[in-house]
């Protein structure tokens, strides 16, 4: 099962409690962190997670530079996590990485070569990601390689090659905001009322349950 997250809510879940926005952002990470444990109970073979999106370049500098840092906090203490290699957690990141300086570019490219031979669980993380920008890379791909131009073409040149059985969005809000356009043609979609640092493994559980219930027709 392929389960992809949209994480939001960060900043409004601070603002409830009288912190700055950047405050957030700590909270969010801390429930990441305890994804790794829920899913070794569940039928989870792949995981992604909308983390920084192309357009979050676009707010305040500060709050950049703050999320940054704390991404990059949250990375380095990934790298040495004894439950990345004893679970054999391959580990991706989707996007446009030249968009971020060269630190945490490196901290990204040295996970992904430390766990690109585990195969037991696979963790992508999109970041600086834009669904439309993915596309028009993997056609860009397929014509550079002097492939035919069709969906299997297309798919084989994506950042994210298989598709999720659903994707969750926490902190009320009813859309994808670009997150994986053509992977979630067939997905099932649920969204939370929760903001992401009150995401529990309660919810994903209950996530689970509700999408086995579905019935899923992929079009006939």
């Amino acid at each position: 099962m392929h389960v992809g997250i949209i994480l939001d809510g960060n900043r409004r879940f601070a603002k409830q409690r009288g912190e700055s926005v950047l405050k957030g952002h700590e909270y969010g990470a801390k429930v990441l962190e305890e994804v790794f444990d829920w899913v070794e109970e569940l039928d989870v073979g792949e995981m992604t997670f909308y983390l920084f999106s192309l357009e979050n370049f676009n707010r305040s500098k500060l709050e950049v530079s703050v999320l940054m840092k704390s991404i990059k906090r949250y990375l380095k203490r990934l790298e040495k996590d004894r439950r990345v290699f004893e679970k054999k957690v391959k580990i991706n990141f989707a996007g446009d990485l030249e968009r971020f300086d060269s630190g945490l570019q490196g901290v990204m490219e040295e996970i992904m070569k430390k766990t690109k031979e585990h195969k037991d669980f696979v963790v992508n993380f999109c970041m600086g990601y834009s669904g439309r920008q993915e596309i028009v890379r993997a056609v860009k791909l397929c014509i550079e390689k002097g492939e035919e131009i069709s969906e299997e073409s297309i798919q084989k040149n994506l950042w994210i090659k298989n598709n999720p059985d659903f994707i969750i969005r926490t902190g009320k809000q009813m859309r994808l905001s670009g997150f994986l356009p053509w992977q979630s043609v067939y997905s099932e979609l649920i969204f939370l009322d929760k903001l992401w640092p009150e995401f529990t493994k309660g919810d994903l559980v209950g996530c689970i349950e509700e999408f086995k219930s579905r019935k899923r027709n992929f079009g006939k």
